[in-house]
Parts: C-alpha cells; sequence; structure tokens
C-alpha cells in the first residue's frame, strides 16, 4: 500500500452507523478496507498513519461554489481544502465563464466581479466548456464538477435584453447546453434573480431543461425569490422539472426575509409531495443565517437590462435613479426578492475598489448615518465607484428554518462561499466544520454519520459519480480523516479567513491536500466529468 490509514472511526458515507477499521490506498484508490474481525494480515504500506480518535470519511462535496476563478488562480485553495472539501461544483447561478465569446466574457467578467473577482490574475485561454474544464485538469488543489451556466449562454444567443427568447434562439440556447454537457458538464445552473437570466419565462427553462434531462444532468436554479412569494418560486421549479423530467437540486434552499420565519414545514410539505409524484428532487444549504450576494444584484430586474454599462447609465440619471430607489425600498424589488430593501440589515463585505475599503465591514446604513446621507445614495455611489463589483452580506436569515431544512432526506451542503472582498461571508472557509461542530456535536440536529452522508454520500449520488463519495474498496481515495470532538470552522463574521480546526489530513486522489494540519504543495484535483462522457478528466 502507498498509506495506510491505522485504527479510524469510519463514516462511511452511507448514514450507516460507525466502525472502526484500517483504510489501505494504492493508486489513488481505497484499496483495502480491513476491520477488525476480518482477522489477518492487517495492511502493510510504505506510510503508515495512526487514525485512532481520527472519523475517516470520504471527502466532503461543496454542492455551491464560487470557487470558478480561484481554483485557476491560487493553487493554494485552503479555504476549501483545510475544510476537507475534495469536490467543488461550480458554474452556479447561472453566471460563469464558459462556453463564451469574446463579448460575452467581458460582460460576464464585470458582472460577477463581486462573486469572483474580476479575473486579471487569470489568463481567459478557454471559450468552450471543455477547453475550460482542460485547464483545470493541469492540476487544481482540489477537484472541480461544471454547471453550464444559463444566463451566460442566454448571454451569447439572445443578449442582456429584457424579452422572451425567439424560437432560433432558443434553439441556440439548447446547442450550447449541449455541447457543454457532452464536453462534461454534469448539468446547468440558472440565476433567476441576476440578469440576464431573469428575463427568462418558464417555456425556456423547461426547453433548456429537456435538453440537460437528455444528457442525465440535472437543473439547479437560484430560483426567483428567496423572500416574498418564496414557496411560490419553490412551487415553479418543481413545475419546471415536472414538465422537463429533469433532476431538480434546488440552490441554497432557505427562506429568508421577514414574513418567512417558521416556514420551512411548507417548504418541506412541497417537496415531498413532488418527492411521492416521482419527481427527482434535492437541495443544498449553508448552516448560517445571513445571505451573501453583490449590492447590484439587489437592483430591479428592469434597471439591470442591456448589460453591466447599461446599468451603470441609469444608475447616473436622477430620473431613473428615483425610480430605482423608490422599487427598492417602497415596493420591494425583484432584485431583493420582493421585499423592500432594509439598508440596516445590508453589510458591504467587499469592494473591487481599494479605494472604497472604508466602506467594508458597515452596514449601508451605518455609513450613510456616518456622512449624514439617505442610504440610497451610499448605495448608488458605491455602485458608481465600485462598477457593480461590491459585495454585500444580508442579515435576513431564520434559525428554525435553517435547522428544519438541514433535517431532510435530500438534503445536501453547499458554501456558497464567495472567496473575494476583505470581509467575506464565513461560510466560504467553515461551512463544512461548522455542519459538524455546531449542528451535530454542540446541537445535535444531525448525527455524525447522517450528516457525513449529506456532505459526501449523497451529493455523490446526485452527481452520478460511480466511484466517489463513500469509503469503500475500489472507491477514489478522496478521503477526510477529522477529530469529532475538536473540528470546528474557525471563520467568523469578524474573522472570516480563518482556518478550522480539528481536521488534520484531507487526501485527494491518495494524495494529502492537508497534512498535519498544514497544506501540502501538492495538486492533485482534475475536473470531474458526466458520467458518459469519454476522453481527459476523470
Amino acid at each position: 500500500m502507498d498509506l495506510v490509514l491505522r485504527g479510524a472511526t469510519v463514516a462511511d458515507g452511507t448514514g450507516a452507523p460507525l466502525f472502526r477499521a484500517d483504510a489501505g490506498i494504492a493508486g489513488g484508490r481505497i484499496a483495502v478496507l480491513h476491520r477488525p474481525g476480518d482477522g489477518p494480515p492487517r495492511p502493510g504500506g510504505r506510510r503508515v498513519l495512526d487514525a485512532a480518535g481520527l472519523v475517516l470519511a470520504p471527502g466532503f462535496v461543496d454542492m455551491h461554489a464560487h470557487s470558478d476563478l480561484a481554483l485557476l488562480s491560487d493553487p493554494d485553495h485552503s479555504a476549501k481544502a483545510a475544510q476537507g472539501v475534495t469536490l467543488e461544483v461550480i458554474g452556479q447561478d447561472g453566471l460563469s465563464y464558459a462556453p463564451v465569446d469574446d463579448r460575452t466574457l467581458d460582460q460576464v467578467r464585470r458582472t460577477v466581479t463581486g462573486w469572483n473577482g474580476d479575473g486579471s490574475d487569470v489568463e481567459f485561454t478557454w471559450r468552450s466548456v471543455g477547453e475550460y474544464l482542460d485547464r483545470l485538469d493541469a492540476g487544481t488543489a482540489v477537484n472541480a464538477a461544471y454547471l453550464v451556466p444559463h444566463g451566460t449562454v442566454r448571454a451569447m444567443a439572445v443578449g442582456w435584453e429584457d424579452r422572451p427568447a425567439t424560437a432560433g434562439e432558443l434553439r441556440r440556447m439548447r446547442r450550447l447546453v449541449a455541447e457543454g454537457l457532452a464536453q462534461g458538464a454534469v448539468g446547468m445552473s440558472s440565476g433567476l434573480t441576476y440578469s440576464p437570466g431573469r428575463y427568462a419565462d418558464d417555456a425556456e427553462l423547461t426547453g433548456l431543461c429537456r435538453t440537460v434531462a437528455a444528457y442525465g444532468g440535472y437543473h439547479c436554479p437560484h430560483h426567483r425569490s428567496y423572500g416574498a412569494g418564496a414557496l411560490e418560486a419553490y412551487a415553479q421549479m418543481v413545475a419546471v422539472a415536472r414538465a422537463s423530467g429533469c433532476a431538480l437540486h434546488l440552490a441554497h434552499a432557505t427562506l429568508n426575509f421577514p414574513g418567512n420565519a417558521g416556514r420551512a414545514p411548507e417548504l418541506l410539505a412541497l417537496l415531498d409531495a413532488a418527492l411521492a409524484d416521482g419527481v427527482d428532487v434535492t437541495l443544498d444549504s449553508y448552516p448560517y443565517l445571513a445571505g451573501c450576494t453583490t449590492l447590484a444584484a439587489l437592483l430591479p430586474g428592469w434597471a439591470c437590462a442591456g448589460g453591466p454599462e447599461a446599468v451603470l447609465a441609469r444608475l447616473r440619471d436622477d430620473g431613473v435613479c428615483e425610480r430605482v430607489r423608490y422599487a427598492m425600498e417602497v415596493e420591494g424589488s425583484d432584485g431583493c426578492h420582493g421585499v423592500p430593501v432594509d439598508w440596516d440589515t445590508v453589510e458591504v463585505s467587499g469592494t473591487a475598489d481599494p479605494a472604497l475599503a472604508g466602506y467594508t465591514g458597515r452596514t449601508v446604513a451605518r455609513s450613510a448615518a456616518e456622512r449624514g446621507e439617505e442610504p440610497f445614495a451610499v448605495a448608488r455611489r458605491l455602485l458608481l465607484a465600485d462598477r457593480l463589483g461590491t459585495t454585500v452580506l444580508q442579515h435576513v436569515g431564520h434559525e428554525e428554518n435553517v435547522r428544519a431544512i438541514m433535517r431532510h432526506r435530500v438534503h445536501t451542503g453547499g458554501s456558497d462561499g464567495i472567496l473575494v472582498g476583505d470581509r467575506p461571508h464565513p461560510r466560504a472557509y467553515g461551512t463544512f466544520p461548522h455542519y459538524l461542530g455546531r449542528y451535530v456535536r454542540e446541537l445535535g440536529v444531525l448525527s455524525l454519520q447522517e450528516c457525513v452522508a449529506r456532505l459526501t454520500g449523497r451529493p455523490a449520488a446526485r452527481l452520478r459519480l460511480p466511484d466517489r463519495g463513500l469509503v469503500r474498496e475500489g472507491y477514489r481515495a478522496d478521503l477526510v480523516l477529522f477529530d469529532p470532538e475538536t473540528v470546528a470552522a474557525g471563520a467568523t463574521f469578524a474573522e472570516p479567513r480563518r482556518l478550522p480546526v480539528g481536521i488534520p489530513y484531507v487526501l485527494v486522489d491518495g494524495r494529502f491536500v492537508i497534512d498535519g494540519g498544514r497544506r501540502t504543495d501538492a495538486l492533485p484535483g482534475r475536473s470531474v466529468r458526466r458520467a458518459g462522457w469519454s476522453g481527459g478528466g476523470r
């Protein structure tokens, strides 16, 4: 064996009871799993690691990640590797960097600067999904699977206009989605509160989802509301899944904003009814209350039509800006999920322009009070000066909803972690140890083995990965060893980039990326492509 992990307590990813075993690793796979009652011989290896007192689990799968550029620009990537994450699903919320043409790439880069940075430290040598995945295959800290981003596809075929797609444009979108799936993407994401994806109607989504279903992929929507009308928005996505026959995975599934406290049982009843009818539904969530997005995302949809330059032009017009303010503060814009913006809950977490860093860590309301201004004036100034690159936290969650949703039988874990900004959301660095430390050990919301299954085996099944997500002989050695008595998130809202504790070892493809609590220089991660795809990656 290349490596033997001796005397570990195994949480195998199925949710079954824990058991003691030695694990022998060879050629990047679990070659031997030897339980005490199996008799001699116990496996020996070139390195033998005493794992007594540690839990051996499959590597964690982050079902909602925003590491699209970080995987290329940050070889260390301890934000995820140190958490025990061995696979991230990127291309989320309908906006990412493939497939693109030159015009669309420029627009998308500017639109999602607040999510991923401006990309100035990345060479954008690709245009297709396959070429982007080939770049990942050069070596990354952890593995990555990709979703074809519907908004980016719509930008290529339709543009950023607020109108339905023509029949010809829909055919082109379906071709682009099919090409991305054929090149290895595992499904399609959509961002239905972000431009230009928000301008799609249900007929467009259903047509695209039929293409996704034909390739065995799944649809992962950021749906039209998590606030007012959230349950109707969830029901709409279930209806698209029924009509298209496409598997559905609900992104960062939660019920936020005033009026939704205690309503998780209604959402779960909706999902149970769909599951009983044979709809293939799963979801992911993060174990925190606050959300995170860009400041520009709070704008009404009509103000975002035409792309980034058109948005900035509207923000320079006083008359138009008064309409924008009224929509945001009085009516409740679709960008803020139909709820009037409460500037006391909107905290600036990062700016693209370092000169604006003084706003970071303060709510918009506080910055306005300090300057003797109205909150919208501060928000407008930030949007213009930062060219839409400002990232914000929204403190609008409900703990009872978070706990109820994570208990559901189709739940998986996703960080929705935005890695840029001076004060990013701590979920980027802390989601997975926070599940294990806070919600397993401290609160007992989930058992350890059940929580591990939600972070490993269940997401691997959604991704249809035949040899990942379980501690089982023959499976890939993407593994994590953690101490169940001490594992915890180090990251807090005050110090969001602190690394977790209690996770001393993480392996990707049988190679240590975290060894003794320290990041190695190994880059064993590759693209993980759709089952049935033939070519590079794995």
